[in-house]
C-alpha cells in the first residue's frame, strides 16, 4: 500500500503568540547557540532577494535554512520600508518545519511573531551575560517599532527596566509608541529624547532596532559601562565597532561575509578579525556569543567597559523557536490542517 503524505499543520498568528507566551525564548536561543558550537545545529547558505517597490521603497525577501536537533526548517521573511507609512507592519513572514525522515514540510507558521522574539531573546540574553538583567533599570530604545517593542516585553518579563527614554526619526511615531507603552507597561517610566544622541547618552544600555543604512552612533555617546545592542544593520559607527572594550557576535562566518553591514566590510577590508585571530591593525572580535553565555569567556567586563553585542541573526534560533511552537501545537491540536 502506498504511504500517504501527511497532513501540513498551518498556525496563524494569534494561534503562534499564545504558544509563544508560554516557553521560555530565551533558554530556546541560549541553548541553539550552544547547540550551534556542538555542531547538533547550524544554518545553511542564506538567500536574498531585493528591489524596489513601486513607490521607490528598498523591499527584500530573505530565506534562512537551519537545522536544530533533529528539526529541519527555514524561515522567509520580507520587508518593504514603505509599510509604515501604509500603516502595516515593515516585516511579515512564514516559517516552514520539514519531516526529518521523508523531508515533507509538515507544519507552516506565520513568522514575524518568532522572527521578532527570537532576535530579542537573543539580545536579552546576551545582555543578562554582561549584566545582572534587575541591575538594568533605564533602556534607551532607537526606533520606535515592532523590534523595540518586543525587546522592551521581553525585558520587562525578565524584572529589569524602571524608565525607557525612546526616539524615532518621526516625531509623530515616538508619541504614539510612548503612549502605548504607558497603557501597555504602566509601571515604566516613559521619556521622549528629542534626538538619538541624547537617548544614548541617557541610558546603560540601548537597543538600537532602527532602519538606518547609515551608521550614526559614535563612541563619544556611550556612557562607561554601557552596553550598546546593535539590533538593525548600521547604528553603531566604525570607532564603536573598532574602539568599544569588548564587541561580541553571534556568528562570524556569517557577518564577515555581508558586506550590507558595516562591521563585515571592516572585516574585508582587513580592520577587523575573526575571535582568536590576530592580524595587525585589525580590531579582534572578542568572541562569538555561544561562549559569552557558556561562562567560557575569559577576560572581565568591568563596570567601565563598554560592551558591543552585533549578533547578524541566524535562522537556527527561529527554527529553535518553531520546533518548541510545533511540539506544543502537536499536543494540543492545535492549528487547522492544510489539505494537499
Amino acid at each position: 500500500m502506498q504511504a500517504q503524505p501527511q497532513p501540513m499543520r498551518y498556525l496563524d498568528r494569534a494561534t503562534v503568540a499564545s504558544l509563544c507566551a508560554r516557553l521560555d525564548p530565551l533558554d530556546a536561543v541560549t541553548e541553539a547557540l550552544l547547540a550551534v558550537r556542538e555542531n547538533r545545529s547550524g544554518v545553511a547558505t542564506e538567500a536574498a532577494l531585493r528591489w524596489t517597490a513601486p513607490d521607490g521603497s528598498a523591499a527584500r525577501s530573505l530565506v534562512l535554512p537551519a537545522w536544530h536537533d533533529g528539526a529541519y526548517g527555514c524561515k522567509i521573511i520580507n520587508a518593504s520600508l514603505g509599510n509604515v507609512e501604509r500603516g502595516l507592519p515593515r516585516a511579515a513572514g512564514l516559517i516552514l518545519l520539514y519531516d526529518s525522515e521523508t523531508a515533507e514540510p509538515v507544519c507552516l507558521m506565520e513568522g514575524a511573531q518568532i522572527s521578532a522574539l527570537r532576535t530579542a531573546a537573543v539580545s536579552v540574553a546576551a545582555l543578562r551575560a554582561v549584566r545582572p538583567l534587575h541591575t538594568v533599570d533605564r533602556v534607551a530604545l532607537l526606533g520606535c517599532g515592532v523590534q523595540a517593542r518586543t525587546h522592551l516585553r521581553l525585558l520587562a518579563a525578565h524584572g529589569a527596566v524602571k524608565s525607557v527614554i525612546v526616539h524615532d526619526l518621526s516625531p509623530s511615531r515616538s508619541v504614539a509608541f510612548a503612549d502605548e507603552l504607558r497603557a501597555e507597561l504602566p509601571r515604566i517610566d516613559v521619556e521622549i529624547a528629542a534626538d538619538a544622541e541624547s537617548a544614548v547618552r541617557a541610558a546603560p544600555v540601548t537597543v538600537a532596532a532602527t532602519t538606518t543604512t547609515t551608521a550614526y552612533v559614535p563612541l563619544a555617546w556611550l556612557p562607561e559601562g554601557s552596553v550598546f545592542l546593535n539590533v538593525s544593520l548600521d547604528d553603531a559607527a566604525e570607532d564603536v565597532l573598532l574602539g568599544a572594550e569588548h564587541l561580541f557576535v553571534d556568528d562570524w562566518h556569517l557577518v564577515s561575509e555581508d558586506d550590507t553591514r558595516l562591521l563585515g566590510r571592516l572585516a574585508r577590508a582587513g580592520r577587523a578579525t575573526a575571535p582568536g585571530t590576530v592580524v595587525a591593525g585589525a580590531r579582534q572580535v572578542d568572541a562569538d556569543l555561544a561562549t559569552l553565555l557558556s561562562g567560557a569567556y575569559p577576560r572581565p567586563i568591568t563596570s567601565t567597559d563598554r560592551t558591543v553585542i552585533n549578533p547578524f541573526g541566524m535562522g537556527v534560533h527561529d527554527v529553535a523557536l518553531a520546533a518548541r511552537v510545533h511540539a506544543m501545537a502537536r499536543d494540543e491540536d492545535a492549528g487547522v490542517f492544510l489539505p494537499r
